[in-house]
């Protein structure tokens, strides 16, 4: 992948998660109705920003300060984009997990969740050389039809598509990332289409002790079969997606779609690569997924791509609260 590419993509990582926070804000009820709503998302917002920026500066200059343009020559105006076959390949595979997970989640009425698990664990065992392009493409397809047609959604896997190329090279191992480029596909396929996002619900902050455990136990339970039981990162997100979808709406009428959605976007967390965060730091990171679940609850309602994009935030958040603790420690000694 060669430089205007490689910044593309470092830009697209970095941007959605702050049109994701940003609409989350715009999104709050007035003040004078509900200040403890708008006092506690605000609150948390901010210090993920405070610390994801510390992880978003040091991507930079791992990444985006050495990339570099191939030419005939020298101080060439032309830029050499860098794609094969394998990139194409990516790309469509991103595309048509987006389309048949949305046929799987609409037609066949299982829902976004049991519906996105379902391809991650089946590209997973049977296509393990496209599972990881497929299980992107499928939190596309967790978008609404209430405000994406399967046209949209093939537009957004499109678009995404050229983002999961364009990303190669930025925040690998960070979990949550496949979603980010889902949902950057989903707004890229909003603002061609001017499809308009669902009514917003505000925060359920009353859940706030029952979604962070399940967060938790998500997040450790897909790095037990990802790297313990050596499953792979897809299939074992898969797997808690799936046994989550299942399970809570069983067993918790009321609030278990909620909790599978919890579950689910925990999962992305535990797929991060043991460079990136260990367990601990996972169970941590985790824990920070089902606080911004309920955060950006009213953000761009209908999108896919949402639960991947709190994962990617929540790591990042938690991976620049780390670099900030061991550069207070060095300066210290």
């Amino acid at each position: 992948m060669y430089g205007p590419i490689q910044f593309a993509g470092y830009l697209a990582l970095v941007l959605t998660p702050v049109v994701l926070l940003g609409s989350a804000l715009l999104s709050l009820p007035e003040p004078s109705l509900d200040t403890a709503v708008v006092r506690t998302t605000i609150g948390l917002q901010a210090v993920l920003v405070l610390a994801a920026a510390v992880a978003v500066v040091r991507e930079r200059k791992r990444v985006v300060d050495g990339w570099h343009v191939d030419g005939p020559t020298a101080g060439s105006v032309a830029l050499t984009l860098g794609f094969d076959e394998g990139d194409a390949v990516d790309a469509l595979a991103v595309a048509a997990g987006g389309v048949v997970t949305y046929a799987i989640s609409v037609a066949a009425g299982l829902g976004p969740v049991l519906a996105s698990a379902l391809v991650g664990l089946a590209v997973g065992l049977v296509a393990p050389r496209v599972a990881v392009p497929a299980y992107c493409g499928s939190f596309v397809g967790m978008a609404s039809p209430a405000v994406f047609s399967l046209e949209g959604v093939a537009l957004a896997g499109t678009v995404a598509g050229l983002g999961f190329v364009a990303t190669a090279e930025s925040f690998d191992g960070v979990g949550g990332k496949l979603g980010t480029i889902a949902l950057c596909g989903c707004l890229g396929a909003v603002a061609l289409t001017g499809l308009e996002y669902g009514s917003p619900s505000p925060p359920a902050w009353e859940l706030v002790g029952v979604v962070v455990p399940v967060a938790v136990a998500g997040a450790v339970a897909t790095v037990f079969l990802s790297l313990r039981l050596e499953l792979g990162a897809v299939v074992g997100s898969g797997l808690v997606g799936v046994l989550a979808g299942v399970g809570f709406p069983l067993l918790l009428p009321g609030v278990g779609e909620t909790l599978a959605a919890v579950a689910f976007c925990a999962s992305f967390v535990g797929m991060s690569s043991a460079k990136r965060l260990s367990v601990g730091h996972v169970a941590v990171a985790g824990g920070v997924s089902g606080l911004v679940y309920l955060a950006v609850t009213p953000a761009v309602t209908g999108a896919g791509g949402k639960l991947g994009t709190i994962a990617f935030v929540s790591c990042i958040a938690v991976i620049g609260a780390l670099a900030c603790y061991k550069g207070t420690i060095e300066r210290l000694r």
